[in-house]
């Protein structure tokens, strides 16, 4: 299963799509077919059997059931143009930073006299590029969702919180919880 912070990342990454991929089945099967190399590895990967994928490749049977079709969909979505995902991901990581939007309930330790009270906020940030690598080399390297909530929740609290160490000096420790809805772009 996946976490929200990889699911952000998978949304941002199609919102740059230079091209729609395949609508049709056939088109589809076709596409990752050319992926996987054989019917057999794309039966495994989307739940049927390899003489399916040979009928909608051959175009023997128009429609899949409602759950395959949802299966082949987000299968061609998810392999459809690396280079333009790998591009965009580098030029973040490198120059141009990652704006994280978000409704989410924070909390910190904060200095005695001041609350820490954890509470909801609505956020948008632009989080400056080496966070951007650290959140990419951390999806790559398989990292949890709680992993990639923490480097997010270091930008938020150098960028936001701290303003660059002009303020808020003795705040430490910030946490994103109970995350409503979270949207990356970059």
């Amino acid at each position: 299963m996946t976490g929200e912070i990889e699911d952000a990342i998978e949304r941002a990454d199609r919102e740059a799509f230079t091209q729609d991929p395949p609508k049709t089945l056939k088109g589809q099967i076709g596409f990752l077919l050319k992926q996987f190399g054989s019917a057999k590895a794309v039966a495994a990967e989307i739940g049927v059997t390899a003489d399916s994928v040979n009928r909608y490749r051959r175009g023997a049977r128009k429609h899949a059931r409602a759950d395959v079709a949802a299966k082949i969909d987000e299968a061609v979505k998810a392999r459809w143009q690396p280079v333009v995902r790998k591009r965009r991901q580098k030029k973040a990581a490198t120059s141009g930073g990652i704006t994280v939007e978000t409704r989410a309930r924070f909390g910190y330790t904060a200095p005695v006299g001041t609350t820490d009270d954890g509470r909801f906020r609505r956020l948008t940030v632009h989080l400056p590029a080496m966070y951007a690598k650290r959140l990419f080399d951390a999806r790559d390297a398989g990292a949890s969702d709680q992993e990639m909530r923490s480097i997010i929740a270091e930008g938020f609290k150098d960028v936001y919180f701290q303003d660059g160490g002009s303020r808020a000096t003795g705040l430490s420790d910030v946490e994103i919880n109970d995350i409503d809805y979270l949207d990356l772009d970059y």
